[in-house]
């Protein structure tokens, strides 16, 4: 499980360090796509696999499904580190995710998501003012 909150930066030729601790669990290949809330989202292959056969079992003749799978599954890129545990992150992901440098790394479970820095802090803060509420919505799933 991917937990935990990492600020880091990116270098002149667009790599970033991903933590040990998570690129322990990630593994040595690995999937970076598109993510939700202008974020990037990061799948051990794995976990990866189980997204793409749930996209597989919903319907293409729906729009919507057909979109979301169109921008998740063509941004998506495999990756690996190199020897000092950096990864590469292409230009047309840095810019969906609107990363120019400073940037968080956050542990989310199943997957690892990478946030511009501003962004996250705008986003966090929202969050964090509603946690509560957010919480009451959720007790109601089992959770």
């Amino acid at each position: 499980m991917f937990m935990g909150e990492y600020q880091h930066s990116l270098d002149e030729k667009g790599r970033v360090t991903i933590p040990s601790k998570l690129r322990e669990e990630l593994g040595e290949r690995f999937i970076v796509t598109r993510g939700l809330d202008r974020s990037l989202f990061v799948y051990p292959i794995d976990e990866w696999r189980n997204m793409e056969e749930k996209m597989k079992a919903l319907p293409t003749t729906q729009a919507d499904i057909r979109a979301f799978a169109r921008m998740f599954f063509s941004g998506a890129v495999e990756s690996e580190p190199d020897k000092q545990g950096r990864i590469s992150i292409p230009q047309h992901l840095r810019e969906h995710a609107q990363i120019s440098r400073d940037l968080y790394i956050l542990g989310v479970s199943t997957r690892i998501e990478i946030w511009a820095s501003e962004i996250w802090k705008e986003y966090s803060q929202k969050a964090e003012e509603s946690y509560e509420a957010l919480a009451e919505k959720i007790i109601g799933l089992g959770i």
